[in-house]
C-alpha cells in the first residue's frame, strides 16, 4: 500500500475522528476505512487512534501525523490550484445555493461579465458543504447555516436580513389576521424572525407548508398570506413592486459567505468575484431602503 493513500485515508479519519463519517466522505464502507487505517498503524509500529466505546480519538502520535497531514495537503492543493489557474482565460467555477442563484444571483450575472469580461464564470447549483477536488469547484457561495470545515478560506458577503413580506394591497392587514406561510427547507423561520425582531410569539390565522424557500415567496406574491423572506432573495421583488415587507428586516444571526479552498489573495479571480458580490449585496440592501414604504 502505498503510503499516500495511506496518508489520504488518514487524514479523512483524523479530521472527523469518526471512521464511518471518513467512509461517508470518500465513498466507501466502514470497514474499508478501519483496515487502511490498521494497515497504517502496524506499519508506523504505532496506535494512531485509541478505540473506546465505539468512538475513537486521536493519539499523539495521531496528533503529530494528522498535523502534518493537514499542512501537506494544504500545500499540494494550493500549488495544484496555482498550476491550473495560470491557465489564459481559466473559467472560475461557482457553486452557489439554488434559491440564492435563482431569485439573485442569475438577474445579476450580466453585471459581472461586463465588468469582467476575462473572467468566464460557470454557475453551479448546489448547498450544503462541498467537496472541492472531487466537484472541480473553485468558489462556493453558502450561507453558514451548516459547519464550515477549518480548511476553508472564508469571507463574509453579507449579514442574512428576514422579515415577513406580502402583497402589496395586504401590507396594512394585521399579522395575526393573515395565513402563515411556512417552508420546509426553514421550518423554524418565522419564531427567528420573532426572537430577532423582539416581536413576540407569532400565531396567524392558519399555517400553510410549502416544500421549497421559494414557493412560499411566490404563494406571497400571490396573495395566498405573509412569508418570511430573505431580504436578497426577495430583493428584486421588493425593488418591483411586486412584494412588500412592512416590518422591514432584522439581522438573523446568519450571513452568506464566499468559501474557496485556497486563500483568495492566490487568485485575482476569485477577489474580482467576492468584491463584485460585496459590491450587489450592498447595492440590494440599499435599493430596498431607498424604496417607497408600502
Amino acid at each position: 500500500m502505498h503510503w499516500l493513500g495511506w496518508i489520504r485515508f488518514f487524514e479523512a479519519a483524523a479530521r472527523h475522528q469518526n471512521f464511518a463519517r471518513a467512509a461517508e466522505e470518500l465513498h466507501l464502507t466502514h470497514g474499508a476505512i478501519s483496515r487502511q487505517i490498521r494497515q497504517l498503524e502496524d506499519a508506523l509500529g504505532v496506535a494512531l487512534f485509541e478505540r473506546r466505546n465505539r468512538a475513537v480519538f486521536l493519539t499523539e502520535a495521531g496528533r503529530t501525523l494528522h498535523a502534518a497531514a493537514t499542512q501537506s495537503m494544504e500545500l499540494l492543493a494550493a500549488t495544484a490550484e496555482k498550476i491550473r489557474i495560470a491557465a489564459p482565460n481559466a473559467a472560475l467555477v461557482l457553486s452557489c445555493e439554488p434559491t440564492i442563484a435563482m431569485r439573485w444571483l442569475i438577474p445579476r450575472l450580466s453585471r459581472f461579465s461586463a465588468a469582467h469580461p476575462d473572467i468566464p464564470l460557470h454557475l453551479m447549483a448546489a448547498g450544503g458543504a462541498i467537496d472541492f477536488a472531487a466537484s472541480g469547484v473553485d468558489v462556493a457561495l453558502r450561507r453558514n447555516d451548516f459547519p464550515f470545515d477549518p480548511r476553508w478560506h472564508t469571507r463574509e458577503l453579507a449579514p442574512e436580513r428576514v422579515g415577513p413580506v406580502c402583497r402589496p394591497d395586504q401590507a396594512r392587514t394585521d399579522l395575526g389576521d393573515v395565513p402563515l406561510l411556512h417552508t420546509r427547507t426553514r421550518p423554524d423561520a418565522w419564531q427567528r424572525w420573532a426572537r430577532c425582531a423582539g416581536a413576540g410569539a407569532i400565531a396567524g390565522r392558519q399555517d400553510a407548508w410549502y416544500e421549497h424557500f421559494y414557493l412560499s415567496l411566490q404563494a406571497a406574491a400571490a396573495g395566498l398570506g405573509w412569508a418570511v423572506a430573505s431580504e436578497l432573495m426577495a430583493a428584486d421583488e421588493l425593488a418591483e413592486g411586486r412584494l412588500a415587507a412592512p416590518l422591514g428586516f432584522v439581522a438573523d444571526g446568519s450571513a452568506y459567505h464566499l468559501i474557496s479552498p485556497v486563500p483568495f489573495a492566490d487568485d485575482p479571480r476569485r477577489l474580482a468575484l467576492l468584491d463584485w458580490l460585496r459590491a450587489e449585496a450592498e447595492g440590494s440592501h440599499a435599493a430596498r431602503l431607498a424604496a417607497p414604504k408600502a
